[in-house]
């Protein structure tokens, strides 16, 4: 997998990547490409409701519930995870966590990255990560930002849906088939057990999604899909 194209992805908790992207991530590592997901946070405190029901919960035994149902996740979907346990509720930024996301920039030079709304009134952790993402993005760029590796190039960067996208002003710009890969997502969906109530929804709205896909394409086949909304421009000799 060393030299096959990359694709960053950046998660504020241990399942957004699964409820957001699974599908995504699971049918490009498919097609043969790297996906790696950055973990920012595990979700101990906001995003482990399951986990705090059982008697004698602490913070470090929530990290270790949602490490491995994260890590059990992304191998179902084909996936690698790195976690940096940047905290939870609030997510936090420092030097030496903007030092190494510039640094999976440029060493991993994504041929697209996903990350998450720019929004999220219910969870200001979500636009914490997107700002982050961003920002990196911008340093891997740099070409004086002084750590090691060529500066990057422009990599698209596409945001996955927030669990309220009307209250969080996402506007879907793409609706990518995952009809192939939906086995796996929910699979991974279902290994997430501190979350198990959002199964259903991500379920649904995924039907959802795909019923918007073939009204918009006239491809009968499409029975599951995930929306994205894009960052930057997209660049094209061809509008057809």
């Amino acid at each position: 997998m060393a030299d096959a194209p990359t694709v960053l992805v950046f998660s504020a908790h241990a399942a957004d990547f699964v409820w957001r992207a699974g599908g995504t991530i699971a049918l490009y590592a498919s097609r043969g490409h790297r996906v790696r997901i950055l973990c920012l946070s595990y979700g101990e405190r906001g995003e482990s409701q399951g986990a705090w029901k059982q008697t004698g919960m602490t913070v470090e035994r929530a990290k270790e519930i949602r490490r491995a149902e994260s890590e059990r996740a992304a191998g179902l979907l084909g996936a690698e995870v790195r976690f940096f346990d940047a905290g939870d509720y609030p997510l936090r930024t420092s030097d030496e966590l903007m030092e190494a996301l510039v640094q999976e920039y440029r060493t991993c030079r994504p041929v697209f990255v996903l990350t998450h709304s720019y929004a999220d009134p219910y969870n200001p952790d979500h636009p914490a990560a997107n700002a982050i993402s961003l920002q990196a993005r911008v340093y891997a760029q740099a070409e004086g930002y002084p750590l090691p590796g060529p500066a990057l190039g422009a990599p698209p960067v596409f945001m996955f849906e927030p669990h309220q996208p009307e209250q969080c002003g996402f506007k879907p710009e793409i609706l990518l088939d995952i009809t192939p890969v939906w086995t796996q997502k929910l699979a991974a969906m279902e290994s997430m057990e501190a979350q198990s109530h959002l199964v259903e929804y991500y379920s649904d709205l995924s039907r959802r999604r795909g019923s918007q896909a073939v009204r918009n394409s006239g491809r009968r086949g499409i029975q599951h899909a995930e929306a994205f909304q894009r960052v930057f421009p997209h660049v094209t000799g061809d509008l057809t």
